[in-house]
């Protein structure tokens, strides 16, 4: 499941000999955002001459040797000159044939670098068709137009913004054409790449009456995908359990019961119905009904509820007599909770509540499988993550600031891997007020606390460093509208 995806991202548009494209660049930026987001590696380059681009490849070379998929995107001028493709840098000589190709990319050589590296799935993309003022110059049939069919290795498959020997077109929008179709499908949830392919050839042919059609090559041995749902993704339980508003409760059943208790939000109900998980009634359900139980389990402590929260605090004990598998269910569904809502997408923020009682449990052994399943299940959205939940990755931030009189410090930044990741919200709400009420009065304890929720780091991980003597139990003045949550 941890499988390392590596993509190369080309847009060149600012040609030197030639007229520019409007559109490469940010079919690049758009390209690599997605990718990023699908949890690749991005190596992201635009309007490269020859030897960036030369330097380009031999970076990825690097990155596809513990990789287990490479992508290669090329948006820009190429050209095919005696059967051979080439991509062309900015500062690609148009003068001759012989210039034009020791001054581009060959095509082979990327393909040859990727079948060389230890990848089991190659993916090059090519909207590199276009109308091109190189082979205009040099007045060649139209027949050589475009760029040739290649041999595709096993495990590859290359995509054409259109059929060999047509062009493509630099499109009206922000992006080319074929980008503009891609950027619509690639993200479809549960789409295998060959489907996908062919959703954009449908789009890409609609949106030009039919006057662009792309093409593919391939010698993929099996299937993927860029976007797999959770469901499909994680098959310890059912897409029910995952999407638990489509659960379905059986009253004559003790532990559905339970489950009917919890989702009451009425303490009185939920509390005598938690009392009657025991090992018994818990070694007798169903898998997806105990992670459905320990989903409802944080909700109910969230809520308020006393059981519930006693439950978590205790937890090692409450489920000393389940069955090992039974125990990881229950706190699955805890931690899954925390995350994901009821149809099985990523919250706008986190559960956090009681996320430290939770996490807390990450220092029993016994229970690693736990967090390491709700690590999986967070690796796609990583981006929205300074770290992601469920490593035990302890978290070190730096606080700046400046002091405003003997015992109050404006918080200036919140440093974190070098960089400041405090930001504010809406900077009016600062810029409106001249005294200290632009600010949130915090002590460390509240600092802190706020940084953990916001960072979704559990406190007992989080260490902060100031820069002023902690004992003195200064004032910190936060600004309104401030946030270190990712953006």
């Amino acid at each position: 499941m941890n499988k390392r995806h590596t993509a190369l991202v080309i847009g060149n548009a600012a040609y030197e000999e030639v007229s520019p494209l409007a559109n490469a660049t940010n079919d690049a930026d758009d390209v690599a955002a997605i990718l990023a987001k699908r949890d690749f590696t991005v190596i992201k380059k635009t309007d490269c001459t020859h030897k960036e681009m030369d330097l380009a490849l031999k970076e990825f070379r690097a990155e596809l040797k513990d990789s287990d998929v490479g992508l290669f995107f090329f948006a820009g001028h190429g050209m095919q000159i005696e059967g051979e493709n080439y991509l062309a840098a900015v500062d690609a000589d148009a003068g001759t044939e012989v210039d034009a190709k020791h001054s581009s990319l060959p095509l082979n050589r990327v393909i040859e670098t990727m079948e060389k590296s230890a990848t089991a799935t190659n993916i090059i993309i090519l909207d590199a068709c276009r109308d091109n003022p190189f082979e205009r110059a040099w007045h060649r049939s139209a027949s050589l137009r475009g760029l040739a069919p290649v041999y595709a290795p096993k495990g590859t498959i290359i995509a054409y913004a259109t059929s060999p020997g047509q062009i493509a077109s630099d499109g009206a929008g922000r992006n080319g054409a074929y980008t503009a179709a891609l950027l619509k499908h690639i993200d479809t949830p549960d789409c295998s790449l060959e489907s996908m392919f062919k959703r954009v050839r449908n789009t890409l042919s609609a949106a030009t009456n039919g006057k662009q059609v792309s093409w593919e090559h391939t010698s993929l041995a099996g299937d993927f995908f860029f976007n797999l749902s959770l469901g499909v993704r994680i098959d310890e339980y059912s897409g029910t359990a995952l999407s638990d508003k489509l659960f379905v409760l059986d009253e004559s059943k003790a532990w559905h019961r339970i489950i009917q208790g919890l989702k009451t939000h009425d303490w009185y109900r939920q509390n005598p119905a938690l009392d009657k998980l025991t090992a018994e009634v818990a070694n007798k359900a169903g898998r997806n009904s105990v992670f459905v139980i320990g989903r409802n389990i944080y909700q109910a402590a969230c809520g308020g509820s006393r059981t519930a929260n006693g439950f978590l605090k205790s937890f090692m004990t409450k489920t000393s007599g389940f069955d090992e598998d039974r125990r990881k269910a229950l706190i699955d569904g805890i931690l899954f909770e925390i995350f994901f809502d009821s149809s099985a997408q990523l919250r706008e923020q986190p559960k956090n509540l009681c996320l430290d009682q939770a996490f807390e449990l990450q220092q029993y052994q016994e229970l690693s499988g736990s967090f390491a399943f709700i690590s999986e299940c967070l690796l796609t959205h990583a981006d929205r993550f300074h770290a992601v939940p469920g490593k035990n990755r302890a978290i070190t931030v730096d606080v700046v600031t400046k002091k405003k009189s003997r015992n109050k410090h404006v918080v200036k930044e919140v440093r974190f891997d070098g960089a400041n990741i405090l930001w504010i919200d809406d900077d009016s709400i600062v810029r409106a007020f001249a005294d200290d009420s632009g600010y949130r009065r915090l002590s460390i304890k509240d600092l802190e606390k706020r940084l953990s929720d916001e960072m979704v780091v559990p406190v007992r991980l989080l260490s902060v460093a100031y820069p002023f003597d902690e004992e003195t139990e200064p004032t910190l003045l936060f600004p309104e509208g401030g946030t270190v949550r990712r953006h």
